[in-house]
Parts: C-alpha cells; sequence; structure tokens
C-alpha cells in the first residue's frame, strides 16, 4: 500500500512539473515582445520608407521580436497600442492622428510605452507639442541643392549601446536635418559637426541623436534614414538596433 501511494505521488508531481513548464513554455512564447512600425505620410515620402521597413523587421526578427508594419492610424487606440513594447515611426510626416489617436498615444507611452523615432519622425505632427517634446525636437529645415551630403557625426556618449562601439568621428552621408524646440531633458548621444558640410544652422550644439525617458516611457530619436542605402549599412544599423532596444525595453540601456 506504502508503494503504490509513494508512486501515485510520484506520478502527480511529475504530470505536475510538466504541465507547469508547458504552460510557462507557452506564457513565453506568447508574451514575446512585439514591435508597432508606423510609416503613414501626410507631407513628404521617403522613397526610403520600403528599405526601413525591412531592416527593421530584420532587426526585430534577429532579437526576437514580433513586428507589425502599418501605415493605418486607425491602429492607434488605447487597447490596440497595449500590447506594443515600442512604436516606431520611421519617416512619419504631417498631421497623421487625429485627436482620439493622439489622445491613445499619449496613454500608451505614460503606461511605460517605448518610442523610437527615424529621421522625418521629427517632421511629424508639427502643432502637437507633446510629441515634439516625446520626440525631443523638430524639425527646422535642411540643406538644399543637394541636400544629401557626408558629414561627420561626433559620437558624444560613448557608454549608451546606441553608440557604442562607433567611430568616434563617424563619417557617413545622409540628409541632415537642422532642429528647433531642443529639449533640454534629452540625452545626446551624437552631434553633427557643421564645419564638415553646408547648410547646418544649430552651431556647436547639433543634435542628431539621443534618448530620454519621458512622462513614464523611454524615447529614442536619430537623425538618419532619409537615404535607402542607409538601411544597408552595417553601423547606422548598429546604432539603430540598439535605439529599437532601448525603446522596446530591452538590455540595460532600458534602465537609464
Amino acid at each position: 500500500m506504502t508503494r503504490n501511494i509513494y508512486l501515485l505521488v510520484t506520478g502527480l508531481l511529475l504530470a505536475t512539473v510538466l504541465f507547469l513548464s508547458c504552460s510557462i513554455k507557452k506564457q513565453s512564447d506568447t508574451t514575446a515582445k512585439k514591435i508597432l512600425v508606423f510609416t503613414k505620410t501626410a507631407g513628404f515620402h521617403h522613397s526610403s520608407i520600403p528599405q526601413g521597413t525591412e531592416a527593421v523587421k530584420l532587426i526585430c526578427r534577429e532579437n526576437g521580436l514580433k513586428v507589425k508594419v502599418t501605415d493605418n492610424s486607425d491602429d492607434f487606440t488605447k487597447d490596440s497600442l497595449a500590447v506594443y513594447s515600442a512604436v516606431i515611426f520611421l519617416n512619419t510626416t504631417g498631421d497623421v492622428l487625429n485627436n482620439s489617436q493622439q489622445e491613445a498615444f499619449e496613454h500608451y507611452i505614460k503606461y511605460s510605452g517605448g518610442f523610437a523615432g527615424i529621421h522625418s519622425a521629427a517632421d511629424t505632427e508639427p502643432d502637437w507639442s507633446w510629441y515634439i517634446r516625446l520626440v525631443g525636437a523638430k524639425f527646422a529645415g535642411h540643406p538644399n541643392n543637394p541636400n544629401v551630403l557626408k558629414a561627420v557625426i561626433d559620437i558624444t556618449d560613448t557608454h549608451f549601446p546606441a553608440a557604442k562601439g562607433l567611430p568616434l568621428r563617424w563619417e557617413r552621408t545622409d540628409e541632415w536635418y537642422n532642429y528647433s524646440d531642443i529639449s533640454a531633458d534629452i540625452k545626446v548621444i551624437a552631434t553633427l559637426d557643421e564645419s564638415t558640410y553646408s547648410g547646418g544652422t544649430n552651431g556647436k550644439n547639433h543634435p542628431i541623436a539621443w534618448y530620454h525617458s519621458f512622462e513614464g516611457g523611454r524615447a529614442f530619436y536619430t537623425g538618419g534614414g532619409h537615404t535607402e542605402a542607409s538601411y544597408s549599412e552595417p553601423l547606422f544599423l548598429k546604432h539603430l538596433t540598439e535605439g529599437i532596444k532601448y525603446a522596446a525595453g530591452i538590455g540595460t540601456a532600458a534602465s537609464k
């Protein structure tokens, strides 16, 4: 009788362990971090959006992130945004969200949401002061004829992952933005050396990539990403990968 009870108890314990193991695995599979990539434009439409989309998809796959790409602003509701660890504005432009969608996005950020802005994310919602503070600055113009120029980026924070390992004097070609409404709260990781190209108007303090905590959430922005070639540059992709990971709350940088 004692042996039978022992076997029964042992069997029940094994069954419980197996059940819990399967439950934990199923839970981890269904709670994988998700990223929303938003590409709607109501102004200039960048030809590099398809290349940027594919690059972000690859970044997400390589980092175990699920991804949805949309240009539909109807995806901005409190319930739909709640499933995402980060929302990426990929070369969005102009007025892309209505009042209720803006309210839903504010709610998302305030409840620990993440944001990553790429290039013309700074040229989006120009009259929405909350969004400008989330991004950290506002597009104020760029060089003309040509718009795309070679310039040198100075890395100012070698510890933040999105800048760590990059050349301290990083020369690359892109369309360089000038900014207004620059927030005093952003943590700048890279600046533009205006002496290396024509058309800069921010002077010695010309931020081009930064991050910050904002109203309960996390925000990362990079001014690069205008050109199609950007999304095949290994160093820019490294920079972008770490910025997205920060926005999604992955790694040590997310705690900053």
